[in-house]
């Protein structure tokens, strides 16, 4: 039997003084993330005593699970660290920042090609004439400390100009707020950053719908897709039909699946990405 999904749907109650983004950060998720999950809830004033959906349960996405994988859209890396000897194969999961619309994260397979701690950083010229623009300024340099954004940790990509690194914002983590690097919560980071070895396969893939399996259950995730997506996914419903029926198929069952519609429906329209089952 396959197995797709892994963690649980949490509550907790917002305490004095939280914000939405306080109780994210705590729990390990991003804003966008959090909000999406509690859209009820206002992200400055959650109101004390309320009760805050925390979706530790996730659908792993559609790629080959080694080293890491990154799913824009969702905002979540995964990480497969190969297992040792008589050990269970375990996925890692962190939520991070992608890039703005104008700065997208690219796509594609590439691999970790170097580790960086307490990195220097060099604005780039498309940086420094961003900056220009808006009358400002960047130095040549920004030397490490608590004013660099990079942060502590910084995993260099083989594709150019890309990492993955700490930040020195972490209230950005789970949203388009990057001009193209993989940002994390600095915890996250400094928990990953001696476990995954130069070399690492990276796959960077744009799936805002995600079907998949746990204990013979049909469950359905779905994510706003990327704004610059929108027209792509204008038929969202037949994309979800479509990934349902390559997860009925791949398992390949003698017996009938039974879907519930309404279930289905509600998934795609409230998109919340909590993973929804879909299968009686």
């Amino acid at each position: 039997m396959y197995v797709d999904v892994i963690g649980e749907v949490q509550h907790a109650r917002v305490k004095k003084g939280d914000t939405l983004l306080d109780i994210a950060r705590l729990h390990d998720l991003g804003q966008d993330e959090i909000l999406q999950a509690n859209p009820a809830v206002d992200r400055w004033l959650p109101g004390v005593g309320t009760a805050i959906l925390i979706p530790h349960r996730h659908i792993i996405p559609k790629a080959k699970r080694t080293g890491l994988i990154l799913n824009v859209p969702e905002m979540r890396l995964y990480y497969f660290p190969r297992p040792g000897l008589g050990q269970l194969p375990v996925v890692i999961t962190h939520p991070v920042s992608i890039g703005r619309m104008d700065w997208k994260t690219p796509l594609g397979n590439t691999q970790v090609v170097a580790k960086q701690t307490d990195p220097a950083w060099y604005p780039p010229r498309s940086l420094k004439k961003e900056a220009a623009a808006s009358g400002k300024t960047l130095p040549a340099v920004v030397k490490p400390g608590p004013d660099n954004p990079l942060g502590r940790y910084a995993i260099r990509l083989g594709i150019p100009g890309y990492l993955i690194h700490s930040t020195n914002k972490p209230y950005g983590v789970g949203m388009r707020v990057t001009h193209g690097c993989v940002r994390m919560y600095p915890e996250d980071m400094e928990a990953l950053f001696d476990d995954v070895p130069v070399g690492t396969p990276v796959q960077i893939i744009n799936q805002p719908i995600k079907v998949g399996w746990l204990d013979g259950t049909l469950y359905l995730e779905v994510h706003p897709p990327l704004a610059e997506d929108r027209q792509k996914y204008a038929d969202i419903t037949q994309r979800v039909l479509g990934a349902i029926s390559a997860a009925i198929s791949r398992v390949n069952t003698k017996y009938r699946v039974l879907l519930r519609d309404n279930a289905i429906k509600t998934a795609i329209e409230e998109h919340t990405g909590v993973p929804v089952a879909i299968s009686k």
